[in-house]
C-alpha cells in the first residue's frame, strides 16, 4: 500500500532500514541554458547599467575629438567634407543676413527652416563661422547623447549613437544632419508623455528637412495623435509664417528639390552604375550639389524611385489603419520604418542620411519593446561600409569600378535588408495575426 502511493505521487518507496526523506518544498531550479546566461550577461553588461554613464560620456568625448580632427585635417579620400562649412554655408549666412533666401542657387535644397541654422553662426562673433558651425554641431550631439543616456532608459541606444556615429568619420560634424536628428530624436522621447511637445518638435525640425515629420505616423490612434499632429500643424503654420515675413523667397527650394535626378549612391544609382559596368552608355554629370547619372533608362529609374516612395507610404498608411496594438516602443518603431522605406525609395540617397538612421535606431533601443534590435545592427553595419564608399573610396564609387559597386551593393543591399525587415517586424508586433496579442499600452504618445 505505501509503495503504490509513492508510486501515485510520483516518488520512490524508501529502503528497508532507511529513514523517509524529508518533505522539504519545491525550490526552483535556475535555468543553466544558454539563453538564460546571456540574458544574465546582457543585463550585467554596461551598456544596461547606470555605471556605464561616465563610460558614455567617455567615449563620445574621445570620439568627437578624433572626428572634428580628421574634418579639421580633412585628407580622407578624394573629397572635401569641410568644403561645405568652409564656403557654401558661410555662403548662404550671408545672403540670409541680406534678408533674402539663396535665389538661383541649385545646392539650395531645404526648406526655410534650415536658413535658422545657417545663421546660427553669425551669433557668436567671437568664433570663425567653421568654428561656430562645429560648435552648434557638437552641442546637438551632446544634447542627443544626454536624451538617450538618462538612468531611466535602457543605455544600447545611447551607446550605439556613441559608438556608432564616429563609423562616419568626418562626416557628421561638416553637415547638418546631427542638429535635424536632434530635433527627431527629442520629439520622439518627449511624445511619449507629451505629445504636443512631440509635435512641435517634429514640426521643427520638419521645416529643415522634411523627414522628421514621418516621426508622427507612429503615435497612437486616438487622443495622443491628434494633440501631436495638431500642434505639428500649429508650430509648423507659426513659424513658416514668421520666416515669410521675414525672409524674401521661402520657396525657391522647391523647384530645386523637384528636379533633382538620379544620385549614384541611391538604390537606383546603384543599378545604373551596374548597367553603365556592362557597357550601356550612361555617364556622370555634377548637378544640383551632386553627382547624377545621365544617358539611357536614367529617366525610367528615377520614375520608378518616386512610385515607389508613393507605394511605401501607401504601405505606411495601410499599417497605420490596420496597427491594433501598442507599446511604448511603437511610435519609435515606426519613424524608423518610415524613414527608412522613404530613404531607400529616394532618388537620392547621401552618406549623412545614416545619421538619421542611427539616430532613430538609438531611440528604438532604449525600450525593450522594441522589435527593431536585428535593424539596428544591419545600420550599424551599413554605416560602417558607407564610410568606406564617401569619403574613403568615393572615386572608386564615381568611376564604377569594381571596388565602388562591390561597396554599394554591399551598402544598399544592407539598406534593402535593414528596411524589409523593419516593414516586416513592426507589422507582424502590431498588426499582424497573433495567438496571444499583447494589450496595448494607452497613454504613452
Amino acid at each position: 500500500m505505501t509503495q503504490q502511493k509513492a508510486g501515485l505521487l510520483g516518488g520512490a518507496p524508501p529502503e528497508p532500514g532507511q529513514n523517509p526523506p524529508a518533505s522539504n518544498p519545491p525550490t526552483s531550479v535556475p535555468d543553466t541554458s544558454a539563453r538564460a546566461a546571456l540574458r544574465r550577461a546582457f543585463r550585467a553588461a554596461p551598456w544596461t547599467t547606470r555605471t556605464s554613464l561616465a563610460a558614455i560620456w567617455a567615449v563620445w568625448a574621445l570620439s568627437r575629438i578624433a572626428m572634428v580632427y580628421l574634418l579639421v585635417q580633412d585628407d580622407i579620400g578624394v573629397s572635401n567634407v569641410s568644403a561645405e562649412v568652409e564656403y557654401l554655408y558661410p555662403r548662404w549666412s550671408q545672403q540670409l543676413t541680406d534678408g533674402s533666401y539663396p535665389v538661383g542657387d541649385v545646392t539650395w535644397q531645404y526648406p526655410p527652416g534650415a536658413g535658422l541654422l545657417f545663421l546660427f553662426p553669425s551669433l557668436l562673433p567671437f568664433l570663425d563661422y567653421f568654428a561656430a558651425f562645429l560648435v552648434l554641431t557638437l552641442a546637438a550631439d551632446a544634447v542627443v547623447t544626454l536624451a538617450l543616456a538618462r538612468p531611466s532608459r535602457r543605455l544600447a541606444g545611447a551607446w550605439l549613437w556613441t559608438a556608432g556615429l564616429p563609423l562616419l568619420l568626418n562626416l557628421p560634424h561638416g553637415r547638418f544632419d546631427i542638429q535635424v536628428t536632434a530635433l527627431a530624436v527629442l520629439g520622439l522621447l518627449a511624445g511619449r508623455r507629451h505629445p504636443r511637445i512631440g509635435g512641435a518638435f517634429a514640426a521643427f525640425g520638419a521645416l529643415i528637412k522634411v523627414w522628421p515629420l514621418l516621426t508622427l505616423l507612429g503615435t497612437e490612434h486616438g487622443r495622443s495623435s491628434r494633440k501631436a499632429w495638431r500642434s505639428a500643424v500649429v508650430t509648423a503654420g507659426a513659424l513658416l509664417a514668421v520666416l515669410a515675413l521675414a525672409f524674401r523667397h521661402s520657396f525657391d527650394f522647391l523647384s530645386q528639390q523637384g528636379a533633382r535626378g538620379v544620385q549614384i549612391e541611391s538604390l537606383g544609382g546603384t543599378l545604373l552604375s551596374l548597367m553603365r559596368a556592362s557597357g550601356m552608355p550612361i555617364g556622370i554629370e555634377v548637378r544640383y550639389g551632386a553627382l547624377e547619372f545621365v544617358g539611357v533608362h536614367v529617366a525610367t529609374v528615377a520614375q520608378l524611385s518616386l512610385m515607389t516612395t508613393a507605394a511605401a507610404f501607401g504601405w505606411l498608411m495601410f499599417w497605420r489603419g490596420r496597427a491594433s496594438r501598442w507599446t511604448e516602443a511603437t511610435p519609435f518603431d515606426a519613424a524608423l520604418t518610415a524613414v527608412l522605406l522613404f530613404t531607400v525609395t529616394s532618388r537620392v540617397i547621401s552618406p549623412q542620411y545614416m545619421v538619421w538612421l542611427l539616430g532613430l535606431a538609438a531611440v528604438c533601443l532604449t525600450s525593450r519593446f522594441t522589435t527593431q534590435r536585428p535593424v539596428a545592427w544591419l545600420l550599424l553595419a551599413a554605416t560602417a561600409v558607407t564610410a568606406l564608399a564617401f569619403p574613403t573610396y568615393y572615386l572608386d564609387v564615381m568611376e564604377g569600378s569594381p571596388l565602388g559597386n562591390t561597396l554599394m551593393v554591399l551598402r544598399n543591399g544592407l539598406l534593402l535588408t535593414a528596411t524589409l525587415l523593419s516593414c516586416h517586424r513592426l507589422w507582424k508586433e502590431t498588426a499582424g495575426a497573433t495567438e496571444n496579442p499583447a494589450p496595448s499600452v494607452r497613454g504613452v504618445g
